[in-house]
């Protein structure tokens, strides 16, 4: 204990306040012998870290409570799928960097049940580098994260429904497969992009009459 305290910069008595808040996880024991490892520092290091962000410790034990029931990283990124996304590991101070105050153990745990988050030992992993830098901005622009999860789970229906219309287009005729299917989506994903910048155009209008229309193109 007396280690583990000094390469984490706090006395022993703030060790063991934080082992009686159950903010850290309890050493493995052998026999009269506590043994603390690596996954103990970082997690002290997180601690330190959030408490210098703003962050109370009765919020950081929420937190700590969140990464330790979250999914295994492995339940959302499956093995042998092929994707195009980036996975991104991040720590908890990190998440704080990208969303503040709002990286909540409600807004946490939401981010969990989408299967955004999943947790890699002590490191939490974000399964889009694209989707977090999008929720991330966002935020930043005044936008609730809560918000923003809400209108990710509706997204998410909608894009699985074109997913799936997609599929049966391309697999109607019997000598196509899954090949083809990996072949040709980015085909899909340019009808998705096309028909979602339109529909963004027809908003505008809605909202904004006087907006100018495209220009009529050769």
């Amino acid at each position: 204990m007396e280690e583990l305290a000094r390469e984490a910069g706090i006395t022993v008595r703030t060790l063991r306040f934080y082992r009686e808040r159950k903010l850290i996880p309890p050493p493995r024991r052998e026999g009269r012998i506590a043994w603390y490892d690596d996954g103990h520092l970082a997690r002290l290091r997180t601690i330190s870290a959030l408490l210098e962000r703003g962050h109370t410790l009765n919020g950081i034990a929420e937190l700590a409570e969140a990464f330790d029931h979250g999914r295994d990283v492995g339940d959302l990124l499956g093995l042998g799928v092929p994707s195009e996304e980036t996975p991104v590991r991040l720590s908890p101070e990190d998440l704080a960097d990208h969303f503040g105050d709002q990286a909540t153990p409600e807004n946490l745990a939401a981010a969990m049940d989408l299967g955004y988050l999943g947790t890699d030992g002590t490191e939490i992993v974000h399964i889009s580098r694209r989707l977090l830098e999008v929720s991330a901005a966002l935020v930043r622009e005044g936008v609730p994260l809560a918000d923003v999860l809400a209108a990710a789970r509706s997204t998410r229906a909608h894009a699985e429904a074109l997913a799936a219309l997609f599929a049966d287009l391309v697999l109607a005729r019997g000598d196509r497969g899954v090949p083809d299917l990996q072949r040709l989506r980015p085909l899909a994903k340019s009808v998705v992009e096309a028909e979602l910048s339109m529909a963004l155009d027809r908003v505008l209008r809605t909202q904004d009459p006087d907006a100018p229309r495209p220009a009529a193109t050769d």
